[in-house]
């Protein structure tokens, strides 16, 4: 799983592991997942995980209001998870294998864990004898040790898996196709060229329609509508398409059309994105990974969404614009450009806000990265466009991957432009320190 940081090649003790493919055999979803990254595989032996403690972990409106803290069974949990990624990398580990938590002994927990903690999850193979294996687990927080415990776990292999459940009184087209495992809720209805994946859920009274294809592990609440025709008075029919990935969630009310003929003839969106109720994805829109669309959220047509981009309640997108990586738009507000990576881009008609500071440590950035981009960022407040990306470019302390996305995104915006007003100077507006 990305995280922007940067990474050099792995050395023979240190292999690379494929995060993604991995995460996605964990039996976790949203919003049990408890591993952000993996920062550190020796294959068969060590894992190093991250996870990044935030406000906005449900188990906190519980545990306890007012003075939240992480439960030590979560704690627990996560190194779990993470000694199941280790096990599922393991040689001789079958692809169908599942991990099951079989104990917990000398289980400790040194301190508390609150909001605002980043979490390195230390978990080592202390012994396997067949199917069953012994790992020690450390959760530390600025190099404290936080927990700590030997758990036992067990690898199942030949994993049957379940037919899909299907209620009686949806209507589901006999071309359709329903991975294992998938659940259809009551009076749901779905077409004839639909392909669901493995061990999806859709709920009551939702339409999927369309050439539409859904990923593995994706999560339809009551009353959405996916794959329907576009609100384009120029469609008359013509076939196209809507792709989406694995392990997304479509919360009540929203709706995701599919494409035009002349936009592409597609629309997509890629895995573990949340859309919140009432969010709307217009034709030929592509979205890409980790994304957040808060409620009410609305893509007008052919908009481009990058990874691990925030969208808050009720803001609009004009077609055809560009959303860049970790960019955050604030609630109610009017994207008429391309909004840049990495900023908070708020108003209406929106404007710049600073750098997304928040939002880049939660994903993992380290603060010398932010810190470059705060300073590319200084440069294309102060001087004109032409005249900043010069400054940066000739600069070597941002030569950095990230930096150079940003530039690049710039150069790419065409006629549609980027945001780059600032707010007005009043008390409060010059955010992160600028």
């Amino acid at each position: 799983m990305g995280t922007g940081t940067e990474h050099s090649a792995p050395s023979p003790e240190h292999q690379s592991m494929n995060v993604s493919a991995q995460l996605d055999r964990l039996s976790q979803r949203y919003p049990s997942l408890l591993v952000d990254g993996v920062i550190s595989h020796d294959r068969g032996t060590r894992v190093v995980a991250v996870k990044n403690v935030t406000v906005n972990e449900e188990f906190f409106q519980g545990h306890f209001p007012g003075t939240p803290l992480m439960p030590g069974v979560l704690m627990i949990e996560a190194l779990a998870q993470v000694a199941t990624l280790l096990l599922l990398g393991t040689d001789g580990t079958p692809d169908d294998a599942r991990i099951a938590l079989r104990g917990v002994d000398e289980a400790k927990f040194r301190r508390q864990v609150v909001p605002g903690d980043r979490l390195e999850l230390d978990v080592t193979l202390a012994a396997r004898r067949g199917p069953v294996a012994r790992v020690t687990a450390v959760a530390s927080s600025e190099g404290q040790v936080v927990a700590e415990a030997d758990l036992v776990l067990v690898v199942r292999t030949g994993v049957r898996q379940n037919e899909p459940t299907i209620h009686p009184t949806a209507v589901v087209h006999p071309g359709a196709v329903i991975g294992s495992g998938t659940v259809i809720g009551p009076y749901v209805t779905i077409g004839a060229r639909v392909a669901i994946g493995r061990n999806c859920r859709v709920g009551a009274s939702s339409v999927i329609d369309g050439c539409t294809e859904i990923g593995d592990g994706t999560k339809i609440y009551p009353f959405a509508s996916i794959g329907l025709a576009p609100q384009d008075l120029k469609f008359k029919g013509e076939p196209t398409r809507l792709v989406i990935g694995r392990n997304n969630v479509f919360r009540e009310f929203v709706t995701v059309h599919r494409g035009t003929e002349g936009g592409g003839g597609v629309t997509t969106i890629g895995d573990h994105n949340l859309f919140m109720a009432y969010a709307h994805v217009a034709h030929d829109c592509h979205v890409g990974n980790h994304t957040i669309f808060g409620n009410g959220a609305t893509l007008g047509g052919h908009v481009t969404v990058d990874d691990w981009v925030t969208i808050s309640a009720f803001s609009g997108v004009h077609q055809f614009c560009r959303l860049g990586k970790y960019a955050f738009i604030g609630g109610y507000t009017v994207v008429t450009r391309n909004a840049l990576p990495y900023a908070k881009t708020v108003g209406n008609r929106a404007r710049i806000y600073g750098l997304n500071s928040i939002g880049l440590e939660r994903r993992g950035f380290s603060r010398e990265l932010i810190g470059k981009l705060r300073k590319a960022y200084r440069h294309l407040i102060h001087h004109n466009t032409s005249h900043a990306i010069a400054l940066i470019e000739a600069d070597p302390t941002l030569a950095v991957p990230e930096v150079a996305y940003l530039v690049e995104f710039i150069h790419s915006a065409g006629a549609r432009g980027v945001i780059l007003r600032r707010p007005s100077r009043r008390p409060g507006d010059e955010a992160d320190g600028e």
